[in-house]
């Protein structure tokens, strides 16, 4: 049905709050303080006209804004962009019973995202529409990396070369890496060889196993670099990692041992290295082994002892966590288990950084339940334009 309504706030993700006959309704792409013509369907409403805009929006600098499901808050100016996303933070903080306020909100855009997944469909290749698990097709995206701008085009090639999939990229310095998701049992891998060739894509794999590789995709970290596994993780941007680590490193100070946990490749434990003897310890095994062969070829670092470890089914117990700081970086599921066991440790500082603002506050109320003091909350900002943010914090004992 057809309502005109006002709309009084932003859901978390992104999308505008009204309330409908009583209910409460969803409308993407409207902003507070709107009035709008709204057509809706239980909790779902639909934009049909905007009749009061609000001062906070502006014209959206992509013109595939509003149909793409990749981007949310091109419509939204600075100012309120920045607010919404330290409420990100904030709020479920506040609802775990911590009072805690964001000190610095940093922008770490840079030149763009390095990393990107596009589907390839019988419509085109692109991201998901808007509330659809159909595609909508695009030619350019501009906020990837320039690196990346012809990855609409190697999806497209991928399409054509062996059906529907997904295809995940990586802008590394010696190349692209793309890897390539497929449910069709029937996709040859030899069909992808000449989307390799043609690209000089540094390596292409299908689902999980390599393809070609003209070399080896490497990613800088600090002082040294690091070859990405396939499918390993990386922060979204040069600059969120960058920034991220300068806040690690500060925080940890001079601690003169250091539990590198959730490591990853090593983007913490390769810097925090070049003052001090490291302990990393992460699920993927492939992600360790690459740290581990960077640190081998290394120069001038302290100590790195990688290993590989659940940290969820099998987290460090008080009795390991023999440490003057302990460094978390967990996944959108958080660290419970690893943080029951550092809050029942003798650990006197941990530096925690989060990509999920729920999960963190549920690990940060339980640490300060143990009596850590939640301190330089920061908010990183490299999923711009979109629902997601980055957080760093310190809790000291």
């Amino acid at each position: 049905m057809i309502h005109t309504a006002t709309i009084t706030g932003l859901g978390h993700k992104g999308e505008g709050l009204a309330e409908v006959d009583g209910r409460r309704v969803f409308v993407p792409l409207a902003l507070p303080g709107e009035t709008v013509v709204v057509e809706a369907e239980g909790d779902r409403g639909t934009l049909v006209e905007l009749v009061e805009p609000s001062p906070d929006r502006q014209v959206p600098f992509c013109p595939h804004f509003g149909r793409c499901g990749g981007c949310q808050l091109q419509h939204l100016a600075r100012p309120a962009y920045e607010a919404f996303k330290i409420g990100l933070v904030e709020t479920p903080l506040r609802q775990a019973g911590l009072e805690a306020e964001v000190i610095r909100f940093i922008d770490a855009a840079g030149d763009g995202r390095r990393r990107a997944t596009l589907h390839a469909r019988r419509e085109g290749a692109g991201y998901m529409r808007l509330r659809s698990h159909q595609v909508h097709p695009i030619d350019q995206c501009p906020i990837l990396v320039p690196a990346l701008d012809k990855a609409p085009e190697i999806t497209r090639a991928v399409q054509e070369a062996i059906g529907e999939a997904d295809v995940s990229f990586t802008a590394t310095l010696s190349g692209l890496d793309v890897a390539v998701r497929t449910e069709k049992k029937q996709a040859r891998p030899e069909r992808l060889v000449p989307v390799a060739t043609r690209f000089r894509l540094a390596r292409l794999a299908l689902n999980g196993e390599m393809v070609l590789m003209h070399a080896p995709p490497v990613i800088g970290m600090g002082r040294d670099e690091v070859e990405l596994p396939i499918g390993s993780f990386l922060q979204a941007t040069a600059e969120a990692e960058a920034a991220l680590a300068e806040y690690v490193i500060g925080a940890v100070g001079k601690a003169k041992r250091v539990a590198d946990l959730f490591c990853g490749v090593g983007p913490f434990a390769l810097r925090l290295a070049e003052q001090a003897p490291v302990f990393a310890a992460d699920s993927d095994k492939a992600a360790v082994m690459a740290l581990d062969k960077a640190r081998r070829h290394a120069k001038g670092l302290k100590a790195i002892t990688a290993k590989p470890r659940d940290l969820f089914r099998d987290p460090l117990t008080r009795f390991e966590l023999d440490y003057d700081a302990v460094v978390l970086d967990p996944p959108r599921a958080g660290a419970e288990a690893q943080v029951k066991e550092i809050a029942a440790s003798k650990v006197k500082l941990v530096v925690m950084v989060a990509c999920d603002a729920r999960t963190f506050a549920r690990d940060a109320a339980t640490l300060v339940k143990a009596g850590f003091s939640l301190e330089d909350l920061v908010a990183v900002d490299q999923f711009t334009q979109s629902t997601h943010v980055e957080i760093a914090s310190t809790f000291r004992r």
